[in-house]
């Protein structure tokens, strides 16, 4: 049986079987298109190398190589199974790493306009306090719509975080942060869902609300509707880490479990991380 009969035959049975989206058929009719048409138990480690580097020196990106490269691994497991090779022809056989393209970014100075008070209504006061919270601790939009008034402790300047894979960490707080927090709390609606942050009938407030709120304020202050919340988060990374050159102390005031895909995470004390935000973090070092 050739390669294209048999990648076939996968794809028609992955239709019907499994009842496959037509897109994502039609991805992998396209990925190995252009493997060569031989008999399948010929199709070796060789055929694959050579594959990918013509499809590399194409321009192909690693990320699309990475992909054709699963659409091949998932179609000859079936081969295997089906007993038409006896071999893997991807064994041994890596995609190429694909460089992470950073989100944009925001300058101090932008951020800092962003973070200008608005006229000290209920809103603007929930408003404020999520600005505060998005950049001056770095938190993911999901964490911030999901904290809870038990988790916030402003005198002591402390949120409790529930993050990815639902790990907990504790996030200090700058004292911007800590005062538009309590000014919200001054105003928030009492009855209605225990979440931090709520519409002023009381339902807590959404992601994509937050979402629009920020697009919202950042047409206002910087003419850019553009702005999103992650970019905060990454502000505050890029921020903190241009002031204190700790990494590390980054790496977990974001929640993040590893440095990089080859680093093994290493844990520091609280106190540690705390010195390096109120020293680096442009919101900690504020005086007033």
């Amino acid at each position: 049986m050739n390669t294209a009969r048999a990648v076939a035959q996968w794809l028609n049975q992955l239709s019907h079987s499994q009842a496959r989206a037509t897109t994502t058929l039609n991805a992998y009719a396209r990925d190995l298109a252009s493997l060569p048409d031989i008999p399948l138990a010929k199709l070796d480690g060789e055929h694959v190398r050579r594959w990918t580097h013509r499809a590399r020196s194409q321009g192909l990106s690693p990320a699309s190589l990475a992909r054709r490269l699963s659409a091949l691994r998932s179609f000859a497991k079936y081969a295997r199974q089906r007993e038409w090779i006896s071999h893997d022809p991807c064994a041994g056989i890596r995609a190429p790493k694909a460089g992470r393209k950073l989100p944009d970014t925001l300058s101090v100075d932008d951020a800092q306009a962003l973070l200008q008070a608005g006229d000290g209504s209920p809103i603007e006061r929930r408003d404020q306090a999520l600005w505060e919270l998005l950049y001056g601790s770095g938190l993911r939009l999901s964490e911030v719509a999901g904290l809870r008034l038990g988790d916030v402790d402003v005198t002591q300047r402390l949120a409790r975080v529930t993050g990815k894979g639902n790990k907990t960490r504790m996030a200090p707080l700058t004292r911007p942060a800590a005062r538009a927090l309590q000014a919200w709390l001054d105003v928030r609606p009492s009855a209605g869902s225990d979440a931090m942050f709520c519409t002023p009938r009381g339902p807590a407030l959404s992601t994509r609300q937050i979402q629009r709120r920020l697009k919202q304020r950042a047409l206002r202050t910087l003419g850019n509707q553009a702005v999103h919340p992650h970019q905060l988060r990454h502000a505050f990374a890029t921020h903190l880490l241009e002031g204190s050159g700790d990494l590390r102390a980054v790496q977990e005031l974001l929640g993040h479990a590893h440095l990089s895909t080859t680093q093994v995470y290493t844990h520091l004390d609280f106190d540690h991380l705390a010195q390096a935000y109120d020293h680096a973090h442009p919101r900690a070092r504020r005086k007033s």
